[in-house]
């Protein structure tokens, strides 16, 4: 009975410390998978503006700055790093985009024959719907990264993280120009 408690037990916690390892690889790879969508639905964005570019370029001696941004903004997405989660630099993306949707709008305000040209509307309307992929890729991107932090966090999976994987927490995007929007803001 005694060797079979003396054999049962080590093989049980090595089972144990295996499957513990295999939940934080897996949460990470889910990471980096949500990161790399985030990633595609900003190189899907570019596609639209490749195409927005010249319609934008015929009024260009009237909105030059609207020009300058769609050129910005492609260069910023081309720039985003695939293997790599740089938050600051989705953020950035996020904030130039952001400001081109407000330059398009005065566009269209300002020349009330672009209202009329389908091509126009047309990737206006694909623009935001890239925004909506964009904005979900980054919630599910969220979503994983809580899930991955969590793993590396909570006991024991921290101690088989710290013995074994040595895996950092991940930052999360967040939205700074939102955030500060708010009244509220939470304590911690």
């Amino acid at each position: 009975m005694g060797f079979l408690i003396f054999v049962v037990i080590p093989i049980v916690v090595i089972i144990a410390i295996i499957l513990l390892r295999n939940r934080i690889v897996r949460h990470h790879n889910a990471t980096i998978r949500a990161w790399s969508d985030v990633a595609s639905y900003e190189r899907q964005k570019l596609k639209i503006l490749d195409g927005l570019q010249p319609l934008v370029e015929q009024y260009s001696s009237f909105e030059k700055g609207t020009l300058e941004k769609v050129t910005e903004l492609r260069q910023n997405i081309l720039n985003l790093n695939l293997n790599n989660a740089d938050v600051s630099q989705l953020q950035k993306i996020e904030s130039l985009n952001q400001e081109l949707m407000r330059s398009l709008n005065v566009v269209i305000e300002n020349y009330p024959e672009l209202k009329a040209d389908t091509i126009y509307l047309k990737m206006m309307n694909e623009i935001e719907e890239q925004n909506e992929n964009v904005g979900a890729a980054i919630t599910i991107y969220n979503r994983n990264v809580e899930l991955f932090n969590n793993q590396i966090q909570i006991f024991p999976h921290n101690i088989i993280n710290d013995m074994l994987l040595k895996k950092k927490a991940i930052r999360p995007f967040r939205d700074q120009q939102a955030a500060q929007s708010f009244d509220y803001r939470p304590n911690f």
